[in-house]
């Protein structure tokens, strides 16, 4: 995090802690650990409103321990665990505060950090089930056909109902070269389907870029927002400029957001003053976060392509180019991670991510369960997958004409008139 923030251990947003990559296969507070519910903590070290309701779950956890039958699953590790998940989730933040275990914190640095083994997956639980958020481009998930909204049923032919996040993310989880089976439906569906993945040292390159096949619009992609996102974004801004780029696409589709200095970042180099975003505490004070200076100023035309799994860092870089005219929005809804999170270290190496502010649009939108609303909607069907510059590699002009992308065809419409890719896309959406 910048130093300027003043806030050390802030990191992402839905996507951000609230979420976990599906790896190695992904302060203050209180432990309820067996003595504070045995009563060996003294009430006057709680708060005084808190005292009853300790007591409460002092007496649920002494029943169990005495008199479930069995006695193998009386674990106290997992019963504070899950006492602690509780709590959180009782806040209704679903998908974004959360509690890490002490496993489940080591595996969010190598997330930040731009490497680790797994599938590639970013997941949530939602509903008591297991939902992916999004794959991450190039990696066996993506490879396998892994969709944003897919629900995880099933691990190597095991049912996973009823099990936590990290449960799940535990069964997935395994050495790079080994294969894991995942069982997944759709929402409001009743097919499920089977994958098999071999799960493989997952390398986030956050940003890539081609020139889309018979235009000079550039298509930059954006996959996640880790540690030097925004130098890498600057690299290919220089480098999209010397190849005669006229027309940017920026594809934030299926980004779960990141680092909030690396927003910041990213928005700065296509801003030339003002706000990226505005912090709201919970006492109603904003506190504005401008751009970063120095950093220059694209000035390509430029549309931002979005849906449903943009979040986090993406979304405040959305909403900041929107406000600031800077770009217009295509896709769908982006999916409504709108607070800031907090790391609150507990004694054992476990953590509270809890959401301390909520960020608004520079002109003052609600992000958090709003998302951000495109200009123009346009939904891909759930068997399209999105183009990417890796997928753009070796195409004709023909195939991304004739492609279903129709959220890219349409940036493309969107670009100046003198543009290949602007007449290409009008003669595709008129079956031309």
């Amino acid at each position: 995090m910048a130093s300027r923030f003043r806030r050390p251990r802030r990191t992402k947003g839905i996507a951000v802690a609230s979420l976990l990559w599906l790896v190695v296969g992904i302060g203050a507070g209180i432990i309820l650990d067996r003595q504070v519910l045995s009563g060996m903590v003294a009430s006057s070290a709680l708060p005084f409103t808190a005292v009853p309701d300790f007591r409460l779950m002092g007496q649920a956890w002494n029943l169990i321990e005495k008199h479930y039958v069995d006695r193998s699953a009386v674990k106290p590790r997992q019963m504070t665990y899950g006492a602690i998940s509780g709590m959180v989730d009782s806040l209704g933040d679903t998908g974004h505060s959360v509690f890490l275990t002490p496993k489940m914190v080591r595996q969010a640095k190598e997330q930040i950090q731009g490497h680790f083994p797994g599938i590639g997956a970013e997941v949530r639980m939602e509903n008591k089930h297991v939902v992916v958020v999004a794959p991450l481009d190039g990696s066996p998930a993506q490879r396998a056909g892994l969709r944003p909204g897919d629900v995880i049923f099933k691990v190597d032919g095991k049912d996973v109902a009823g099990q936590s996040l990290d449960q799940v993310v535990g069964r997935i989880r395994g050495p790079a070269g080994s294969q894991v089976s995942l069982s997944l439906g759709r929402p409001h569906s009743d097919h499920t389907r089977t994958v098999s993945l071999t799960r493989a040292v997952i390398h986030v390159h956050s940003v890539s870029w081609r020139m889309i096949p018979g235009t000079r619009v550039v298509d930059v992609r954006i996959a996640t927002f880790s540690q030097g996102t925004g130098k890498e974004l600057a690299h290919a801004l220089e480098n999209l400029r010397q190849a005669g780029a006229r027309g940017l696409i920026l594809d934030l589709r299926n980004d779960p957001g990141g680092l909030l200095n690396q927003a910041v970042s990213v928005a700065s180099r296509f801003m030339k003053g003002g706000n990226v975003l505005l912090e709201k505490n919970a006492k109603g004070k904003i506190h504005p976060v401008p751009v970063d200076s120095g950093t220059g100023s694209a000035k390509l035309p430029m549309v931002v392509l979005i849906n449903q799994g943009t979040a986090s860092a993406a979304e405040i870089v959305s909403g900041a180019l929107k406000d600031a005219g800077k770009a217009r929005l295509v896709g769908q809804t982006t999916f409504g991670t709108g607070t800031v999170l907090h790391e609150f270290r507990l004694s054992d190496g476990s953590a509270l991510m809890l959401a301390i502010e909520e960020w608004l649009t520079p002109d003052g939108h609600t992000i958090w369960h709003k998302g951000i609303t495109p200009d123009v909607k346009v939904a891909l069907g759930d068997d399209v997958f999105p183009l990417t510059p890796a997928t753009l590699k070796g195409m004709s002009a023909k195939a991304v004409r004739t492609s279903k992308d129709t959220q890219l065809l349409k940036a493309l419409s969107m670009l100046p008139g003198d543009q290949p890719g602007s007449q290409m896309a009008r003669r595709s959406q008129a079956g031309g």
